[in-house]
C-alpha cells in the first residue's frame, strides 16, 4: 500500500486531535527508599533515614498556531507544551545524639515535605513574515514591512513546601 502525502497529513491530524483530547492528568510519583543499611553497618553510626518520590511528568497537547488575517505565519510558530507532574511525597529523619549534651535529651530530626502538584510550560517563539499578503495595489507583489519576534516566557507554577521538625 502506498502513503500519499494527504494520507500521512491525515494521519498526523489523527495522532494530534487523539493526544488534545486525552488529558494531562498528573500521575502519582514513583515511591523511592533510599538504602543507607550498608553505611550504618559497616560505621556503626546511626545514619538518617530518607524516602522521597520520582515525580513522573505527563506532557499536555501544544497550544493550537492559529492564523490571523493579514498575516503569513501562524501565532505562535513555535508553540508552547504544557509539562505536568507530582513532587512526591519526602521524608527524611535523623537520629541528634545528645542534644542538649545530656543524653535523655536524645531526638530525632526530621524533614516532611508533602506531595504537590508542578505544572510547565515551555517557551514559544512568535515571528513576523517581512512581506505583507499580496497587494493587488501593487500588481499582486507583496509590500516589505518591519518583521516581528517575540518570545514567549516559560511558565512553572506549584506550591512545595516543607516542615522542619524536632523529637
Amino acid at each position: 500500500m502506498k502513503m500519499t502525502a494527504r494520507g500521512s497529513l491525515a494521519a498526523l491530524m489523527t495522532c494530534m486531535a487523539a493526544a488534545g483530547a486525552a488529558s494531562p492528568a498528573l500521575a502519582d510519583s514513583v515511591p523511592v527508599g533510599v538504602p543507607l543499611d550498608a553505611v550504618e553497618t559497616s560505621l556503626g553510626v546511626d545514619t538518617p533515614r530518607v524516602a522521597t518520590g520520582v515525580p513522573v511528568p505527563i506532557v499536555g497537547a501544544p497550544d493550537v498556531p492559529r492564523h490571523h488575517t493579514g498575516d503569513l505565519l501562524p501565532t505562535p510558530l513555535l508553540p508552547s507544551i504544557p509539562v505536568g507532574a507530582e513532587l512526591g511525597h519526602t521524608g527524611i529523619s535523623s537520629p541528634v545524639p545528645n542534644l542538649l549534651g545530656r543524653p535523655e535529651t536524645d531526638g530525632e530530626g526530621s524533614l516532611d515535605a508533602p506531595a504537590t502538584n508542578l505544572l510547565a510550560r515551555t517557551g514559544g517563539v512568535v515571528v513576523g513574515a517581512p512581506l505583507t499578503m499580496p497587494d493587488g495595489r501593487n500588481f499582486g507583489v507583496p509590500n516589505l514591512v518591519a518583521p516581528k519576534l517575540g518570545v514567549i516566557a516559560p511558565e512553572l507554577r506549584g506550591a512545595p513546601s516543607a516542615l522542619l521538625g524536632l523529637r
